[in-house]
């Protein structure tokens, strides 16, 4: 008990009410002298009981400072327990509950600070993962450079023979160009999904023909189907949705570009949208050898090469295509199809109020 008299609020607190007291005990004294002086039964009385009347509420004024400074002990206990508490938890305790109080204030108090250790450990958490996230991913895109870095510092090596026929030069200058665009392509796609990760990235909410959207996602891969015998069908109507046009496009140009990867010589890939009062549909099916069922729970991570990955993939394509369509209230879904080629399922949905 003596312990919380070091602190500054309740030394005051103790010295004010013994002070009070004393004051008061003093005054009945002072009261009494005076009934003293005077000749009468009545101040006879006064002058008795004063001395005892002063000692008494001297008495129960110092009574009354004990039960505070007990409780006072009390309470600051409980708050000395509570720092220590927050002590351990912030030099890594994992335990982060917290003894409670029976006291309302302190009791709230607590509770408060419960609330707070609580959101700071999954804070805390979150950062770790992210920062575990991050390095696997500056791992990854690592590894990723790497590899047309290394094709292009041997192509660059065998350009500088003086002896090199022309026809030769020209094939190490396409897959020179071939590895640069890899690494463009890979480092804008990284960009593009750090701004919608960021929330930078805007989209628009007009409403898009999905017509629209799918020839233009389909006119890059036109010649090189045409060059591979591959049969594009796109089976839409008037269907719309409120959305980004330049996202979306590069969203869907990413599924077709899969599915064209993956459809051989001769294959089809078709295109079927359909529209409902809930959402608006878009179905990409091909002919290919479709999905791994290992594969098709981690085709959307980052960097996941699957079982029937061409060589030259990267990883990043259906990655970027659910960020673009899930920031734009939609959802996507790859599986197989009933012919057994790989199957897209992207829906987006209307705002129904």
């Amino acid at each position: 008990m003596f312990k919380v008299l070091k602190n500054p609020e309740v030394k005051r607190e103790f010295f004010i009410y013994v002070s009070v007291s004393a004051l008061l005990g003093i005054f009945c004294y002072v009261l009494s002298v005076i009934a003293a002086s005077r000749n009468s039964i009545k101040a006879l009385v006064v002058s008795v009981l004063g001395p005892i009347g002063a000692f008494c509420v001297f008495a129960l004024g110092l009574f009354f400072s004990l039960v505070h400074l007990y409780f006072a002990s009390k309470r600051y206990k409980k708050i000395s327990e509570l720092g220590d508490s927050i002590d351990r938890i912030l030099h890594g305790t994992e335990n982060i509950l917290i003894a409670g109080s029976e006291e309302g204030e302190l009791s709230v108090l607590v509770s408060e600070v419960q609330k707070m250790t609580v959101r700071l450990k999954e804070q805390t958490d979150l950062l770790r993962s992210d920062k575990i996230r991050l390095t696997d991913a500056i791992a990854d895109i690592f590894h990723q450079i790497r590899t047309p870095l290394t094709s292009m510092n041997i192509v660059v090596t065998l350009m500088g023979d003086e002896d090199l026929s022309y026809e030769k030069r020209v094939k190490l200058t396409r897959e020179l160009k071939k590895q640069l665009e890899r690494i463009q392509w890979l480092i804008e796609s990284l960009l593009k999904l750090s701004k919608i990760d960021a929330g930078t990235a805007i989209f628009e909410a007009k409403e898009v023909s999905v017509k629209d959207v799918v020839q233009r996602a389909a006119e890059p891969f036109l010649i090189p189907m045409e060059l591979r015998g591959q049969e594009l069908t796109i089976s839409a109507r008037d269907e719309t949705f409120a959305g980004d046009l330049l996202w979306t496009t590069e969203a869907i140009g990413n599924l077709l570009k899969n599915a064209m990867e993956h459809t051989p010589a001769g294959g089809q890939i078709v295109v079927t949208v359909s529209e409902t009062a809930i959402f608006t549909e878009i179905v990409v099916e091909d002919s290919g050898e479709g999905f791994s069922k290992d594969d098709i729970p981690h085709l959307f991570e980052r960097f996941y090469k699957g079982k029937n990955a061409g060589e030259g993939s990267i990883g990043i394509g259906l990655a970027l295509t659910r960020a673009i369509i899930t920031a734009q209230n939609g959802t996507i879904k790859a599986d197989n199809g009933a012919s057994g080629g790989a199957r897209f399922t992207v829906r987006f949905y209307k705002n129904i109020i």
